[in-house]
């Protein structure tokens, strides 16, 4: 049998976390956008949607009492591909769907590798409030016709967390885009976690809890820990290369 066409298979959002899969009523909602490769149009592997799915899970802890939903988004294919850009434009209808879903709440586009790219692009949807970039994926400059825009950031709450040890995915190319888009948009900072490789696998506990704080003050108006509000008020470099302090999230608030 033919393989199905990529507009066949259809994007699709994976079961609900957090209030939604309760039955509560939802007021914000956080949509993981998994990694995959620059190219391939076969199925995206189920074990990229493995790897944001504990993030997926803490988050909804953490705003347990705010109504949060968490979903995956499932690509349609495993591959950027060029300009076609598939998961961003899967990106984009997971958050048309989470409109129709759940009406007008704030959306947080939270992305890993490829995703984290993927969720960079699609903040153009009028429903997002706030992007979550970790060890975002960009192709070198050699091979990338034009930068990455960064205009559709603005209005937007934009995280960026990289390892600085991170060998699949450039830092550097990272804090270029940071800075770009730093300047049509005050609203973005970036963390570097130090000696940490491109899963965050050594910092795993203060990457989720930067993720928390983030998520909870850019969906839910709470106030951000210090850290995160000094990275957003700095100029560049500083707010742009802001260390990720191990123990971070062991006492936020103080």
């Amino acid at each position: 049998m033919a393989q199905q066409t990529l507009a066949e298979r259809g994007a699709r959002l994976g079961r609900p976390m957090g209030a939604a899969g309760a039955g509560r009523t939802v007021h914000g909602v956080v949509l993981l956008l998994p990694p995959g490769r620059s190219e391939g149009t076969g199925r995206p592997s189920p074990l990229a949607a493995a790897r944001v799915r504990p993030l997926a899970r803490h988050l909804v802890k953490a705003a347990r009492h705010e109504g949060l939903t968490a979903h995956v988004v499932r690509y349609r294919c495993r591959g950027w591909n060029g300009s076609s850009a598939h998961p961003a434009d899967d990106a984009r209808w997971a958050a048309d769907e989470v409109v129709r879903r759940y009406g007008d709440v704030p959306i947080c586009l939270a992305g890993h590798g490829m995703g984290a790219r993927a969720a960079l692009h699609a903040a153009d949807h009028p429903a997002v409030a706030s992007v979550l970039a970790l060890s975002p994926w960009f192709p070198e400059p050699d091979v990338a016709r034009t930068p990455d825009p960064v205009r559709q950031l603005i209005g937007r709450q934009v995280l960026i967390a990289h390892g600085t040890n991170d060998e699949r995915t450039d830092p550097d190319l990272s804090y270029r885009l940071a800075e770009r888009a730093k300047k049509v948009n005050r609203d973005v900072c970036r963390f570097e976690v130090h000696s940490d490789g491109h899963h965050l696998h050594q910092h795993h506990a203060e990457v989720q809890a930067l993720a928390a704080d983030f998520l909870l003050g850019s969906l839910f108006a709470h106030a951000f820990s210090r850290p995160v509000a000094d990275a957003f008020a700095a100029p560049p470099p500083l707010g742009l290369r802001m260390p990720l302090a191990a123990g971070f999230g062991g006492s936020l608030r103080r």
